[in-house]
């Protein structure tokens, strides 16, 4: 098994040119690495205008191993290969390390980069990535991959402190300040350029920028180990390394319409840090906001007008963490009114409506306690809850909206205190529990009767403060100090009467009859609203879209994302000038059966294709437009990719899956740039160009 890893951009605040000095002081022996004995230096030279400068050392390093199995492999050391390259004139330094020992039983393969920060040159960055596999060791595989990623974590760890030591080093013998290389190139290209031209500054910013090394972009460098620790917490070397692969990974999918490292942090942390888990986990939570424009929500949900007089819940402060805490009166809930009165669906948009304020919340608590927050505190009070509550519609309603939550915002939820459990709340708590997320079953904490009074630990002032526990609680809400709060947070966020410093959270009651709209009976349960359309296809299938255009130069774009399986896209054309005279009507979609059999032939004998078919694979989020210059109509399909492989048996149907939007612009309404319009293919890769070609 290959054990892979890669390293967040770690950042020293210390100039390129010191920071190598520093690095030089590692060798020949490095006491802050008990492991490194020492090295041999077998190769160093330099080009002939001294530019490059390529150094290969044969490091010996102690194996740090139980005592049976140095015996068995009898060996008490390893040796590495190291060869540095050195650019100075790109201030780059990169350095690849590979294993001499075992080398026909592992592989191990380092790689590192030192380069100048892209935002600040008076700072220099650090990167690298490895890989260990172990094709065979005696029978002590595991043993050894575990000792490897080990003791290469440690040595990752000691690294940054490693050259920090260096560094305060030099400065005690009062070196603060190294002159970067002298570059006859760059002095004569200055020269030059005075000469010519004392206003030719592109010219000397080409001359400068012209590398062969990409350094990372200003949004690449946003995942430094210094981001980590400030807005996501501690993590150690292989989190920090799933984070980042996680995040390449999405990227490839998606291009830029990646979400942040908060959101990729707590996907991994649902699936115990399994990329591969979390990208299908993600990949699907995407594709639903993306269904449900999920993404506008907070700015276009209007709350009914019986959730603002009937729902007990609302945002009030923060627990002693620093997490946003929710507050639901679930006892004084009457869960069959709300249902009978807004329906099934409306009250899942209060959830999500509930869950994006709650993310929104934990940026700003980020920001205002100067400490990572990513997740919110839930106090639901059960005072009053009976029977009525066991309801079966209302049970069904609460399962899907856990369903839900639970596959879309997974790790939000910090700590669940449930407050004043009645007798019958074992029986719900049977029929939902199965539900929840095990991880999400550890952080409830019940308080049956008055035991939350007790102060100290176990009480509920051990996560709230005294002064924010609600009044109905026994807490002493009225005497906080409201300009204070309001400092601390968006007041759109916040849900309490400011006149009479209490908390403003619904005492909920019976919803009158008379406000009944929904026929619970009749309802589909499923919250279906969105601009794109769903789609199977089994394999043989093809989905077609015809739009019939009589205006030259409207523009079609489209939008769709791959679910399930690989899907082939193409976009055909018509012209009304063919030779076959009038276009004959199409269904607009059309898929198996004899609309498929007549639209294939009709497709295949008068249809070009006006855009190159690409593969799409499963979870590519694919966006493009077509200026239609020429009347006729205009077909997008999509084609199960296993349609194609007609010479291999079929083991079993794979359907594809996809849902896709699109619309045709006038070009009298458009004013841009035809040119930017041409087809835009995001998160397709290489590959998937080159085989559709």
């Amino acid at each position: 098994m290959v054990q892979q890893y890669q390293s967040p951009v770690r950042v020293y605040k210390h100039p390129f040119a010191l920071v190598m000095m520093a690095y030089e002081r590692r060798f020949p022996t490095c006491p802050q690495i008990p492991v490194f004995i020492g090295c041999e230096v077998m190769l160093d030279e330099e080009s002939e205008d001294g530019v490059v400068r390529t150094t290969e050392r044969r490091c010996k390093l102690n194996v740090e191993a139980p005592y049976i199995l140095k015996k068995i492999i009898g060996v008490d050391f390893v040796y590495f290969i190291q060869r540095n390259v050195l650019n100075r004139r790109n201030n780059i330094l990169e350095i690849e390390a590979y294993n001499e020992s075992f080398a026909t039983r592992v592989t191990v393969i380092e790689k590192c980069k030192y380069f100048i920060h892209p935002e600040n040159p008076e700072w220099t960055c650090f990167e690298q990535t490895a890989s260990l596999d172990i094709k065979n060791f005696f029978g002590f595989e595991n043993s050894m991959e575990k000792l490897a990623m080990k003791q290469y974590a440690q040595n990752i760890a000691k690294g940054k402190e490693i050259i920090e030591y260096f560094i305060n080093q030099l400065k005690e013998e009062g070196i603060t300040y190294v002159a970067p290389w002298d570059d006859p190139q760059k002095r004569s290209s200055e020269e030059e350029k005075k000469n010519v031209d004392e206003n030719s500054e592109l010219y000397s910013e080409k001359e400068l920028c012209n590398t062969d090394n990409k350094l990372p972009s200003n949004r690449e460098m946003q995942l430094s180990s210094d981001y980590i620790e400030r807005y996501l917490g501690k993590l150690d070397m292989l989190q920090e390394s799933k984070l980042v692969q996680l995040r390449h990974s999405i990227e490839e999918l998606r291009g830029s319409s990646v979400p942040g490292y908060a959101t990729l942090l707590r996907f991994l942390r649902a699936t115990e840090f399994s990329v591969e888990k979390a990208r299908e986990m993600l990949t699907q939570s995407l594709h639903w906001r993306k269904k449900h424009q999920i993404d506008k929500l907070l700015d276009e949900y209007e709350m009914p007008q019986v959730i603002k007089d009937y729902f007990p819940g609302g945002w009030h402060h923060f627990d002693k963490d620093g997490r946003p805490l929710y507050i639901l009166r679930l006892g004084q809930m009457d869960v069959k009114g709300l249902l009978k009165s807004i329906g099934e669906d409306e009250l899942l948009l209060l959830a999500l409506h509930i869950c994006e304020e709650g993310l929104h919340l934990m940026e700003e608590a980020t920001t205002v306690w100067d400490h990572p927050v990513s997740q919110w505190t839930l106090l639901i009070d059960l005072e009053g809850l009976n029977m009525r509550h066991l309801w079966r519609p209302g049970i069904k309603a609460l399962l899907r909206i856990i369903e839900i939550v639970e596959a879309n915002y997974p790790e939000t939820m910090g700590r669940v205190l449930i407050m004043r459990a009645p007798r019958c709340f074992p029986i719900l708590w049977t029929l939902i529990s199965t539900f929840i997320n095990e991880n999400t079953r550890k952080k409830f904490i019940f308080y049956c009767g008055t035991d939350y009074q007790e102060q100290g630990p176990g009480g509920l002032n051990e996560y709230i403060n005294q002064e924010f526990i609600p009044d109905f609680l026994g807490g002493s809400s009225e005497e906080m100090n409201i300009c204070e709060v309001y400092n601390m947070v968006p007041r759109r966020f916040y849900i309490f009467d400011a006149t009479a410093n209490s908390t403003y959270v619904m005492e909920g009651g019976v919803v009158p009859k008379n406000l009944y709209k929904v026929d619970l009976e009749g309802t589909t349960g499923e919250h279906e609203h969105s601009l794109y359309h769903s789609i199977s296809l089994s394999r043989g299938q093809t989905h077609h879209v015809f739009i019939e255009s009589d205006d030259p130069g409207a523009v079609l774009t489209w939008d769709f994302d791959v679910m399930r399986h690989n899907v082939i896209f193409t976009v055909l054309h018509k012209s009304r000038n063919s030779e076959n005279g009038a276009i004959s009507e199409l269904p607009e979609l059309a898929i198996g059966g004899d609309h498929e059999i007549v639209a294939a032939k009709e497709l295949k004998d008068n249809y070009i294709k006006v855009e190159h078919s690409i593969i799409c694979h499963d979870g590519e989020s694919i966006q493009g437009t077509h200026i239609m210059q020429d009347t006729g109509t205009y077909v997008l399909q999509w084609q199960n990719q296993e349609d194609q492989v007609e010479f291999l048996p079929s083991i079993s149907s794979h359907k594809a899956q996809l849902m896709y939007f699109y619309e045709t612009l006038p070009a009298a309404h458009y004013r841009g740039s035809m040119m930017s319009l041409q087809s835009a293919i995001s998160g397709r890769s290489e590959a998937s160009s080159s085989l559709s070609r």
